[in-house]
């Protein structure tokens, strides 16, 4: 009895082998792909949130040690409150944040107000179904 695979210059994979492979690799980049985005996303939420916290403190910190709020997110720069405005994960850019300004915040001689609050300029919406905008 003889097959037809007993010779040893036959080598490689057939054609039904090579399809069974690439199916299985699908299926498994299907089940993955979704994961992985998640995750991704998940940790993009997280930068901003410490991003957001950082930025707070910095504003916090510049109204106590100045008695006014900073004009710009510039100023907490020039000042060493922050080495560098962070880039919202969101947007990618560090020139889309959104600055709130509050009359409270005036300064002794009653001029301009000061920021006392920053959001993410992205109008997507988070996993906890609230915009990032409004974190």
């Amino acid at each position: 009895m003889r097959t037809c695979r007993s010779n040893r210059n036959d080598a490689g994979f057939t054609l039904m082998e090579l399809m069974i492979v690439m199916a299985i690799i699908g299926i498994l980049a299907t089940l993955a792909v979704p994961s992985f985005i998640g995750a991704l996303r998940s940790a993009k939420e997280a930068v901003l949130k410490s991003d957001l916290q950082t930025m707070r403190e910095a504003i916090d910190s510049y109204t106590e040690d100045k008695q006014k709020g900073p004009q710009s997110l510039q100023d907490l720069i020039d000042d060493g409150y922050l080495k560098a405005i962070p880039v919202d994960p969101m947007t990618k850019s560090n020139e889309t944040w959104v600055t709130d300004t509050s009359d409270a915040l005036r300064s002794v001689d009653e001029s301009d107000p000061g920021i006392d609050d920053v959001h993410s300029g992205s109008q997507e919406t988070g996993t906890d179904g609230q915009p990032y905008s409004s974190w």
